[in-house]
């Protein structure tokens, strides 16, 4: 009978770590499926091994067969291996947006992920939320493998494993080094401990979890076949991603990705504390549509855009509720509100416009566009393309804008998410639902920016009126602008 043993070092730790959810490898090489197989073999009873597309299942299911052979067998049909002992071992994917609700309500204690860079958050967020056991003796938990992500549909695992892989991270963790989260008023939360207690209420038990690095010099299998030689041979930055687990590596855009990553990480360099000269010139309203979304506010001063202000959709259910929020955002200021009006955003614009008249700024993303793009050649196929569009512009290092966004790694996310293509009709940029499908959330933050920074007109206000307000806005950020060095030169609208 073959019995697994992890290697020592990582894949050990990696095996007796107390997290609750750990995320395995980086590099390439570490014996990042075996663990994951060794695990479900010797620790749980009920497991299941997840690839984001049944064909890459191959290779685990032929590895399984290699290590647990002697003591189980394969049912092809339903994809699950039955060992001797009673354990059972699931292969599952979930290519498509929703596949995931395909494994609800069926319990597994240990819920296994290979490239987890592959998932998108809202899918791997789902299949753990049905993660237990009828026996109150099995721990339950999960472990995901995989290397950097390569474009900006991973950029959200830096996020959740943020202490160990993002640089920038203001209390950064070790490897193994156990950090505890959990939700509250909608926004994941890093807590102090793993002590449950009480908010608002309701009793809270956080959820630990950690990193453990591997590299191919901890496989002593792989460094005798000489595999390090062929991942030193590849060309860069896949080489670093590859062979030393490098997160910090640059990734490569989408070829239809509407905004460079590369222009808004100079944006976001520019960023500092606001000039006490720069007026609010606006705020953009995304108004949450229920289940996981959230009502986001940002505000812009000039080019210089706030970091959004973000509220749980429970906490605006109504229309006044959203007021509520935005005039407190307000204050005293006298500036246009930006209200996405679809859905549920139209009784919030309603109940803005009761106290702030035509400031307040209905957003309808699917109405008609009549205008063009900077060169004057492209047109948009509806208002949605053209906000999206013309914030690109602005953040275009040649144009001169200036943009300064705020460093969140969200909103960053959010940014780089959607895709455009030219059609018969003009520039079509993906829908909000379509990149909540392939990305696994709603891109909020995104949006609420997009908005603050578009200029929009009320139905049936005299295009005069409009433009004398527009001028009159113009005219005194200038005026502000040119008492600050730093944006003498900006382009404020």
């Amino acid at each position: 009978m073959l019995s697994w043993k992890p290697l020592p070092g990582p894949q050990t730790d990696a095996l007796v770590s107390e997290a609750d959810i750990l995320f395995y490898g980086g590099a390439a090489g570490g014996g990042k499926t075996d663990l994951l197989i060794g695990a479900a073999h010797t620790r749980h009873r009920s497991s299941i091994l997840f690839r984001r597309e049944y064909p890459q299942l191959r290779a685990i299911i032929d590895r399984t067969t290699e290590l647990l052979a002697d003591v189980g067998k394969y049912n092809k049909t339903a994809m699950i291996w039955t060992l001797e002992d009673g354990r059972s071992i699931e292969f599952g994917a979930v290519q498509h947006a929703g596949d995931e609700r395909k494994y609800q309500g069926r319990p597994h204690d240990l819920k296994a992920f290979d490239e987890l860079t592959h998932f998108g958050e809202m899918q791997f967020r789902t299949l753990c939320g049905w993660l237990r056991s009828a026996d109150p003796k099995q721990r339950c938990r999960v472990i995901a493998t995989g290397n950097p992500p390569t474009d900006s549909d991973g950029e959200w695992i830096i996020r959740f494993f943020a202490p160990w892989l993002d640089g920038s991270h203001a209390h950064p963790a070790k490897p193994c080094e156990l950090r505890w989260f959990t939700t509250l008023d909608g926004r994941e939360t890093e807590v102090e401990n793993g002590k449950a207690f009480l908010h608002k209420g309701e009793r809270v038990v956080p959820r630990s979890r950690t990193f453990i690095p591997a590299r191919v010099e901890d496989n002593p299998y792989y460094m005798e076949s000489g595999y390090k030689a062929t991942l030193q041979a590849l060309p860069e930055p896949l080489r670093s991603r590859l062979l030393y687990g490098d997160f910090a590596t640059g990734r490569e855009d989408n070829p239809y990705q509407l905004i460079p990553t590369d222009w808004l990480e100079k944006a976001i360099a520019r960023y500092d504390a606001r000039d006490q000269y720069a007026p609010l010139s606006c705020i953009g309203v995304d108004v949450a549509r229920g289940g996981s979304d959230r009502t986001v506010l940002t505000s812009r001063y000039g080019n210089w855009f706030a970091s959004p202000q973000v509220y749980p959709g429970s906490m605006t259910r109504t229309g006044d509720a959203v007021a509520q929020l935005i005039l407190a955002a307000l204050g005293t200021a006298k500036c246009s509100v930006n209200i996405d009006v679809i859905g549920v955003g139209s009784s919030a614009f309603d109940a803005v416009r009761r106290h702030i008249g035509s400031l307040a700024r209905a957003m309808n993303a699917a109405q008609a566009s009549n205008a063009r793009d900077k060169s004057g050649q492209m047109q948009f196929i509806n208002r949605r393309a053209q906000w999206w569009w013309s914030l690109r512009e602005a953040l275009d290092p040649a144009g001169g804008d200036n943009i300064a966004l705020p460093p969140d790694r969200e909103l960053l996310a959010d940014l780089v998410a959607p895709r455009w293509k030219l059609t018969v009709r003009g520039i079509q940029v993906e829908s909000k639902d379509a990149i909540k499908g392939r990305i696994g959330r709603s891109p909020d933050k995104g949006d609420s920016l997009v908005y603050a920074h578009a200029i929009e007109h009320m139905s049936g206000e005299g295009y005069l009126q409009y433009y004398e307000g527009i001028l009159h806005i113009i005219k005194r950020e200038k005026a502000a602008f040119s008492r600050v060095p730093a944006y003498k030169d900006s382009t404020l609208l």
